[in-house]
């Protein structure tokens, strides 16, 4: 057994090592931090959507171009494959919650109704948090303004479920999130927002 020399001085890292040691821990934890923050920035950027005016619980997307589309919304459209109406075309409401706040959930059931702005037509699309349109048995993925049945006011009323129902009926998926999205085409709204605005009431129903 070797003795140990109790009054052998102990060798301590020297101040200047424990301070390069520290700038490279401090440096390293820097470029997490920022690689993550960037990451989060850039996604959040691509996947929420533009948002502009809005009606209760519809808001608009404000028109795209190619002379004006930033690479965030260029990069947004390239991975949802959503086509974007131009200035000029139209204009496309998103709506993700009902006229309570309440996030839109293929358990529940709505009814949209009420009547829309000025257009020479307009479709009613379910689509979920990816973007992608609402699976439907009976290969029903939209409503049209040129199929709509109407009351004798010109109003309508849409129920929104995942199970059948008589009249106008927009199917979704039975489970998860889901996104209403309205497109206004040849509408003046295209040229000046803001004007003549009433969007139709999305109201809650029964949830499973």
């Amino acid at each position: 057994m070797v003795p140990v020399d109790r009054d052998a001085p102990t060798r301590c890292p020297s101040p200047l090592r424990i301070a390069r040691v520290r700038f490279v821990l401090e440096l390293l934890a820097t470029l997490v931090i920022a690689l993550a923050l960037g990451l989060a920035s850039a996604w959040y950027m691509v996947d929420a959507p533009r948002i502009g005016i809005g009606v209760g619980a519809w808001k608009a997307v404000p028109a795209i171009s190619s002379e004006t589309a930033d690479p965030y919304t260029r990069a947004r459209i390239a991975r949802t494959g959503e086509i974007a109406l131009g200035a000029g075309e139209g204009v496309v409401f998103i709506a993700e919650e009902d006229d309570q706040g309440g996030a839109l959930d293929g358990a529940c059931e709505y009814a949209v109704s009420g009547e829309t702005p000025t257009a020479r037509l307009w479709t009613l699309t379910a689509i979920d948090g990816e973007g992608r349109l609402a699976a439907a048995i009976t290969g029903r993925v939209s409503l049209t303004s040129r199929e709509i049945l109407r009351d004798l006011d010109g109003r309508f009323t849409v129920a929104v479920s995942a199970t059948a129902r008589p009249g106008n009926w927009l199917p979704t998926n039975r489970e998860g999130r889901f996104r209403l999205v309205m497109r206004l085409y040849d509408t003046p709204l295209a040229l000046s927002p803001g004007n003549g605005m009433v969007m139709p009431r999305i109201e809650r129903g029964d949830c499973r």
